[in-house]
């Protein structure tokens, strides 16, 4: 009884240290999803603005220009997958990357070859354990990206899709993001879009009313696509990043306290069969004094 009691007590303590650790990881989330959403908000309205604006060139305007023109016959895309540098978010990373995969069978029903450029040590670990080839990779700020980073991606990805993809290896027709779309505290969602050739599908207010703007493009439209595009792929992947950031705080919360409740039912559990096999010692204990005491008594008696 008493090994077992002994056993009982290293595991609470054991259980007990590690419930400190997911609490505190379940503070500091929380913590960060506070100001992850606030870069969501701040930076969802320059996107959107810039979304309008690409918009408005290639709608009010006849110009063919490479990053709005979709191919007749593409044969290759890039597909940017967005996931957590480090794990104990519960299915974040494999949700989004279970989504991408997704993705790539679709292009490749299409007759399409996927090229994946990762961001995150989860996704690049996993396509590497796989084999699978890997076009470009990011890690080490999943949890707190920069527009810097933003900018580093979108250079690579626009180079490959300027490219040439019937006669480069790397060039492609089409530029899909894979993400995690921050929709509230609790409500998470893998996110498969395109991005180019341009898709518009973020606007949701109504039409306005009255008579439409008129538009006028100096020195001209090709110019102003040249200008605005790649601020407009840097935007979105940015805008994307914050909110997986944000996802993979609220999904790692969520885990850890998940962690933690775990934890107290746990140890709760341990108390009761540490306190039953104290409770049965401490029976033991008096059943071998009430049965010594009988035999000692009955020895005094056989002796007289």
């Amino acid at each position: 009884m008493g090994a077992q009691l002994r056993i009982y007590r290293r595991r609470m303590r054991s259980v007990k240290a590690t419930k400190k650790i997911t609490k505190a990881m379940e503070l500091i989330s929380a913590s960060r999803i506070v100001k992850a959403q606030t870069r969501v908000q701040a930076s969802t309205p320059y996107a959107n603005e810039l979304t309008r604006a690409v918009s408005a060139v290639a709608s009010y305007s006849s110009t063919k220009h490479p990053l709005t023109t979709e191919s007749e016959k593409p044969i290759r895309a890039a597909v940017l997958i967005i996931s957590a540098d480090r794990g104990m978010a519960g299915a974040y990373s494999s949700s989004v990357i279970k989504e991408g995969d997704q993705l790539v069978s679709l292009l490749r029903n299409r007759g399409i070859e996927a090229n994946a450029y990762l961001v995150g040590r989860k996704a690049i670990n996993y396509y590497r354990f796989r084999n699978r080839a890997i076009s470009g990779q990011w890690s080490g700020f999943s949890d707190n990206p920069t527009y810097e980073h933003a900018k580093e991606i979108a250079n690579a990805l626009i180079g490959a899709f300027i490219a040439d993809a019937q006669t480069e290896k790397n060039g492609v027709d089409e530029l899909h993001i894979v993400y995690t779309e921050f929709r509230s505290m609790v409500t998470q969602e893998p996110m498969a879009k395109r991005m180019l050739p341009l898709e518009v599908v973020e606007s949701s207010a109504p039409p306005p009313s009255g008579a439409l703007p008129l538009y006028e493009f100096e020195p001209s439209a090709a110019s102003v696509l040249d200008a605005l595009l790649p601020r407009y792929v840097e935007a979105r992947i940015y805008n994307a990043m914050l909110q997986a950031a944000a996802s993979e705080h609220a999904a790692r919360r969520r885990a850890m306290k998940s962690a933690t409740d775990n934890a107290d039912e746990l140890i709760k559990s341990l108390t009761r069969l540490a306190n039953a096999a104290r409770q049965a010692e401490i029976t033991q204990e008096i059943s071998e004094i009430v049965g010594g005491a009988d035999a000692l008594a009955s020895a005094n008696a056989g002796s007289e």
